[in-house]
């Protein structure tokens, strides 16, 4: 049988060597450092943005909320905001569904009526 499969020579490998060694660990620890910068830190970051963000929340200041609403911060409360989204129309939402603080007079020139002849 010999004649068609080669015979494996295997040599003797000392016992000591069978551990990979720091050699073996940088693979796995360069994968971490990968999913670290490219996931974790990211999503931490647009956190920490946010909070930030919902703490500069004061009357006056023109939101959009995670609905899409847009309108213009008429009071705040701990868990929620009074929203105006149209004159002498207001909305209660919850402080962690605004997605974003609008630039000033955005809600002015969305509101804007038009003319009439």
């Amino acid at each position: 049988m010999s004649f068609f499969i080669s015979d494996a020579v295997a040599q003797a490998a000392p016992a000591g060597s069978l551990q990979p060694g720091i050699e073996g660990l940088l693979f796995p620890a360069a994968i971490l450092v990968f999913f670290y910068f490219l996931f974790i830190r990211p999503q931490s970051k647009r956190t920490k943005e946010q909070k930030q963000m919902l703490a500069a929340l004061e009357k006056g200041a023109e939101i959009v909320t995670t609905g899409g609403i847009l309108g213009k911060v008429a009071e705040v409360d701990d868990n929620f905001v009074k929203v105006e989204i149209s004159e002498n129309l207001y909305v209660q939402v919850q402080r962690h569904a605004i997605a974003n603080m609008m630039p000033k007079g955005t809600y002015k020139t969305v509101n804007k009526k038009p003319k009439t002849k």
